[in-house]
């Protein structure tokens, strides 16, 4: 394969399965590609499935040979999740690295597996820790989803000493180490077609109001305090629906998760289930999903109140953007601030089931508040269309270049461990012999002097004789 005239040769791994049934990391890596696509040569591969043809990029399957022979291809690499740690091939790789680090992994890792027993979850994410090392310490420019998220990002690049003066020196923003690349919308607008719910799903009504969650359901989320919610609300509202889309991840990579049970559980104690809250059982094609925004009342996203909240993108929420569907969200994360601050729905504490009922009362009962919203997001949306979030990530792969540290003598072996005393004394040595240089240059004389007796006294202090 050639790159485009001008373009580059640009790959994209993936683990999960490129099947109709994607979940947000494949539907991310899916629109990048389209996006990259546009000027250059672009391969989307998976080690898993793939049953998806499109014909503006290269989609396929490929074994471990097949990955080597893509890595030898390529001229831009870009990663996220496990991939890498998978196939040492592409940590090992000499090609310019692009990481995607939108996904917090080791913060999910904290909720998915507390259940697991205390030995397990340690090492769970103690691998999700190392295994995001392994990328930080490798990648030429990394890509977020928010500007809290970048701040996060950031610190963790100085632990590990990515952020010297080399990347300072490039650039004194550090945005050409790492910059915000959201998750977006598509261009073109959600189309109504066959129904899907209202008069499909029984139990659900031409006339009903519909609250969509619109994604799976996982350990860091809060399906159960909506379920209470929506258990006090049938009563003076008895036309609420709940409908979740999906309960059974398409990814074999994803294992069962426990709030996905518990919720069932908790639904079918209340009396819910199939009166008032419906299940998905199976994953919804990612181009139909279209049909159950175009159907609901009001969007929902419930979560907990923890750290993996505070550095989350929940990328279900941009549908209800796309489809213009007004939001119910648990406050804690940088949507929540986009909804309260835009007018695009309500909010509401975390773990308040009657604060949540209010809210969706008031959404599903008033039609001009739900019209206020619905033209708020149509001011809101166009700012979060693919093509405006992809614009820092395209403009690295025009021109792309290994991350200066990585390359100069000085750093490119570079290792996150504790200084040794040498270097600390080295380093101290040079400090004062700055400072030495400073004041002598001023004819500061007499501060030379005090400091060399202070330092002398402090000596004498410390003797051991």
């Amino acid at each position: 394969m050639r790159g485009r005239a001008g373009g580059r040769r640009v790959l994209l791994p993936v683990i999960d399965p490129l099947t109709p049934q994607m979940a947000g990391p494949t539907i991310r890596a899916w629109h990048m590609a389209l996006a990259l696509a546009a000027e250059h040569e672009v391969v989307l591969a998976t080690t898993g499935p793939c049953t998806l043809d499109e014909t503006r990029f290269r989609t396929c399957a490929v074994d471990a040979g097949g990955l080597r022979h893509l890595e030898q291809w390529c001229e831009v690499v870009v990663v996220r999740g496990f991939v890498m740690q998978r196939h040492p091939v592409l940590a090992r790789s000499t090609k310019v690295v692009v990481v995607d680090v939108y996904d917090p992994i080791h913060l999910e890792q904290l909720e998915q597996g507390r259940h697991d027993g205390p030995r397990q979850h340690v090492a769970s994410v103690r691998v999700a820790a190392a295994v995001l090392n392994q990328q930080l310490l490798r990648g030429d420019f990394f890509v977020c989803a928010s500007p809290k998220q970048r701040d996060f990002w950031l610190g963790h690049l100085a632990a590990l000493g990515r952020v010297n003066p080399l990347t300072y020196g490039e650039d004194q923003t550090l945005r050409s180490l790492i910059d915000v690349v959201p998750s977006g919308l598509p261009e073109v607008p959600p189309a109504a077609g066959r129904p899907v719910l209202r008069g499909v799903v029984p139990g659900i009504g031409a006339d009903d109001k519909v609250v969509l969650w619109g994604g799976g359901i996982y350990n860091w989320l809060d399906p159960l305090t909506l379920l209470g919610a929506v258990d006090r609300l049938r009563h003076r509202l008895p036309e609420v629906r709940l409908y979740f889309l999906g309960l059974s991840h398409p990814s074999p990579e994803v294992p069962p998760m426990a709030m996905a049970a518990r919720a069932v559980e908790l639904s079918d104690r209340l009396r819910l289930t199939g009166t008032h809250a419906f299940f998905n059982e199976r994953w919804v094609d990612y181009d139909e999903r279209q049909g159950y925004l175009l159907e609901a009342d009001v969007g929902v996203s419930t979560h907990l109140d923890h750290v993996e909240t505070a550095f989350s993108f929940r990328t279900r929420l941009l549908d209800c953007l796309w489809a213009g569907l007004p939001m119910v969200v648990t406050r804690g994360d940088g949507f929540a601030e986009l909804v309260d601050a835009r007018g695009l729905g309500l909010t509401v504490p975390p773990d308040d089931v009657e604060a949540l009922e209010q809210a969706l009362f008031r959404l599903l009962s008033d039609g001009g508040l739900r019209a206020r919203c619905r033209a708020s997001i149509a001011e809101v949306a166009p700012a979060f269309t693919w093509s405006s979030a992809m614009r820092p990530l395209l403009g690295f792969c025009r021109t792309p270049r290994r991350a200066p540290d990585l390359v100069h003598p000085l750093t490119r072996a570079w290792r996150p461990v504790a200084p040794s005393t040498r270097e600390i004394g080295r380093a101290g040595l040079f400090g004062r012999l700055r400072r030495l240089v400073h004041h002598l240059g001023r004819g500061e004389l007499s501060m030379v002097s005090r400091r060399a007796l202070s330092r002398l006294r402090l000596l004498g202090r410390s003797s051991p004789w």
